[in-house]
Protein backbone atom coordinates (compact mmCIF):
# COMPACT_ATOMS: atom_id res chain seq x y z
CA UNK A 1 0.00 0.00 0.00
CA UNK A 2 1.30 3.62 -0.89
CA UNK A 3 1.54 5.56 1.48
CA UNK A 4 1.71 9.35 1.41
CA UNK A 5 1.95 12.42 3.90
CA UNK A 6 0.66 15.86 3.52
CA UNK A 7 1.86 17.72 6.49
CA UNK A 8 0.92 21.27 7.07
CA UNK A 9 -0.77 23.61 10.26
CA UNK A 10 -4.14 23.80 8.10
CA UNK A 11 -5.30 27.22 9.73
CA UNK A 12 -7.85 26.61 8.30
CA UNK A 13 -7.81 24.59 4.94
CA UNK A 14 -8.15 26.01 2.40
CA UNK A 15 -9.58 25.12 -1.32
CA UNK A 16 -5.71 25.23 -2.03
CA UNK A 17 -5.09 22.59 0.35
CA UNK A 18 -8.03 20.94 -0.97
CA UNK A 19 -6.99 21.29 -4.53
CA UNK A 20 -3.16 19.40 -3.38
CA UNK A 21 -5.24 16.87 -1.51
CA UNK A 22 -7.57 15.88 -4.46
CA UNK A 23 -4.20 15.63 -6.82
CA UNK A 24 -2.47 13.88 -3.87
CA UNK A 25 -5.05 11.32 -4.11
CA UNK A 26 -4.10 10.40 -7.05
CA UNK A 27 -0.64 9.41 -6.52
CA UNK A 28 -1.40 7.06 -2.97
CA UNK A 29 -3.84 4.46 -1.45
CA UNK A 30 -4.10 5.96 1.27
CA UNK A 31 -3.17 10.18 2.27
CA UNK A 32 -2.85 11.12 5.81
CA UNK A 33 -3.01 14.79 6.46
CA UNK A 34 -0.52 15.72 9.28
CA UNK A 35 -1.82 18.36 11.14
CA UNK A 36 1.22 20.17 12.64
CA UNK A 37 0.84 21.14 16.70
CA UNK A 38 2.63 24.23 15.99
CA UNK A 39 2.89 25.98 19.43
CA UNK A 40 5.37 28.92 17.98
CA UNK A 41 2.60 30.05 14.70
CA UNK A 42 -0.06 30.25 17.92
CA UNK A 43 -2.79 28.52 15.96
CA UNK A 44 -6.16 31.02 15.15
CA UNK A 45 -8.63 27.21 15.48
CA UNK A 46 -7.11 24.68 18.52
CA UNK A 47 -6.16 20.86 16.92
CA UNK A 48 -9.51 19.46 17.40
CA UNK A 49 -10.98 21.71 15.41
CA UNK A 50 -8.69 21.73 12.50
CA UNK A 51 -8.45 18.30 12.42
CA UNK A 52 -12.27 18.41 12.34
CA UNK A 53 -12.86 20.63 9.70
CA UNK A 54 -10.22 18.26 7.45
CA UNK A 55 -12.23 15.20 8.17
CA UNK A 56 -15.39 17.12 7.27
CA UNK A 57 -13.52 18.75 4.16
CA UNK A 58 -11.88 15.12 3.42
CA UNK A 59 -14.80 12.73 3.58
CA UNK A 60 -16.51 13.75 0.52
CA UNK A 61 -13.07 13.80 -1.08
CA UNK A 62 -12.07 10.05 0.26
CA UNK A 63 -15.67 9.04 -1.28
CA UNK A 64 -15.04 10.58 -4.53
CA UNK A 65 -11.15 9.35 -5.14
CA UNK A 66 -11.82 5.83 -3.71
CA UNK A 67 -8.53 7.05 -1.42
CA UNK A 68 -8.49 6.51 2.48
CA UNK A 69 -7.87 10.00 3.99
CA UNK A 70 -7.43 10.59 6.95
CA UNK A 71 -6.01 13.13 9.82
CA UNK A 72 -3.35 12.80 11.71
CA UNK A 73 -2.14 15.45 14.62
CA UNK A 74 1.83 15.20 15.16
CA UNK A 75 4.41 17.15 17.02
CA UNK A 76 7.39 15.66 16.47
CA UNK A 77 9.81 16.00 13.53
CA UNK A 78 8.13 15.30 10.00
CA UNK A 79 9.90 12.49 8.86
CA UNK A 80 9.59 10.83 12.50
CA UNK A 81 5.95 11.43 11.81
CA UNK A 82 6.23 10.12 8.19
CA UNK A 83 7.63 6.92 9.63
CA UNK A 84 5.27 6.89 12.11
CA UNK A 85 2.56 6.66 9.97
CA UNK A 86 4.10 4.45 7.26
CA UNK A 87 4.55 6.91 4.46
CA UNK A 88 6.71 6.30 1.68
CA UNK A 89 6.05 10.11 0.41
CA UNK A 90 6.10 13.52 1.81
CA UNK A 91 3.57 15.41 -0.21
CA UNK A 92 3.99 19.31 -0.57
CA UNK A 93 1.97 22.24 -1.95
CA UNK A 94 4.27 25.17 -3.88
CA UNK A 95 2.74 28.12 -4.55
CA UNK A 96 5.59 30.18 -5.53
CA UNK A 97 9.56 30.55 -6.18
CA UNK A 98 9.75 31.36 -1.81
CA UNK A 99 8.12 28.09 -0.77
CA UNK A 100 10.58 26.26 -3.48
CA UNK A 101 13.37 27.37 -1.56
CA UNK A 102 12.61 26.46 1.95
CA UNK A 103 11.21 23.12 0.93
CA UNK A 104 14.25 22.77 -0.81
CA UNK A 105 15.94 22.51 2.13
CA UNK A 106 13.81 20.84 4.38
CA UNK A 107 13.94 17.95 1.61
CA UNK A 108 18.09 17.96 1.83
CA UNK A 109 17.88 17.66 5.62
CA UNK A 110 14.78 14.85 5.79
CA UNK A 111 16.85 13.09 2.71
CA UNK A 112 19.63 12.59 5.50
CA UNK A 113 17.60 11.79 8.33
CA UNK A 114 15.85 8.84 5.68
CA UNK A 115 17.22 8.88 2.42
CA UNK A 116 13.93 6.14 1.82
CA UNK A 117 10.84 8.59 1.94
CA UNK A 118 10.76 10.76 -1.02
CA UNK A 119 9.20 13.82 -0.79
CA UNK A 120 6.95 14.85 -3.68
CA UNK A 121 5.91 18.68 -4.85
CA UNK A 122 2.68 19.54 -6.12
CA UNK A 123 2.04 23.03 -7.83
CA UNK A 124 -0.62 25.19 -6.76
CA UNK A 125 -2.89 25.55 -9.39
CA UNK A 126 -2.64 29.04 -10.58
CA UNK A 127 -6.15 30.06 -9.19
CA UNK A 128 -5.37 29.14 -5.53
CA UNK A 129 -1.75 30.49 -5.80
CA UNK A 130 -2.45 33.30 -3.95
CA UNK A 131 -4.49 31.76 -1.58
CA UNK A 132 -3.13 31.05 1.95
CA UNK A 133 -4.27 30.66 5.48
CA UNK A 134 -2.60 33.71 6.99
CA UNK A 135 -3.93 35.86 4.30
CA UNK A 136 -7.39 33.79 4.71
CA UNK A 137 -7.79 34.75 8.57
CA UNK A 138 -6.40 38.72 7.98
CA UNK A 139 -9.42 39.21 5.26
CA UNK A 140 -11.54 37.35 7.50
CA UNK A 141 -10.61 39.65 10.20
CA UNK A 142 -10.74 43.05 8.30
CA UNK A 143 -14.55 41.75 7.20
CA UNK A 144 -13.51 41.06 3.95
CA UNK A 145 -15.19 37.77 1.82
CA UNK A 146 -13.05 34.45 1.93
CA UNK A 147 -15.64 32.97 0.23
CA UNK A 148 -13.33 32.21 -2.79
CA UNK A 149 -10.83 30.87 -0.55
CA UNK A 150 -12.46 28.06 1.86
CA UNK A 151 -15.31 26.08 1.76
CA UNK A 152 -18.88 27.43 3.46
CA UNK A 153 -18.29 24.83 6.23
CA UNK A 154 -14.61 26.81 6.57
CA UNK A 155 -16.03 30.24 6.30
CA UNK A 156 -18.94 29.55 8.94
CA UNK A 157 -16.16 28.31 11.82
CA UNK A 158 -13.88 31.10 10.97
CA UNK A 159 -16.32 33.89 11.12
CA UNK A 160 -17.79 32.71 14.10
CA UNK A 161 -14.17 31.92 15.65
CA UNK A 162 -13.09 36.02 14.71
CA UNK A 163 -16.66 36.64 16.41
CA UNK A 164 -18.38 37.95 13.18
CA UNK A 165 -21.19 37.05 11.34
CA UNK A 166 -22.08 36.77 7.58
Amino acid sequence: MRVGLYPGTFDPITIGHIDIIRRASALVDKLVIGVAINRDKGPLFPLEERVGMIEAECAKLSEETGTEIVAHPFENLLINCARDVGAQIIVRGLRAVADFEYEFQMVGMNRVLDSSIETVFLMAEARHQAVASKLVKEIARLDGDVSKFVSPLVKEKLLERLGKTA
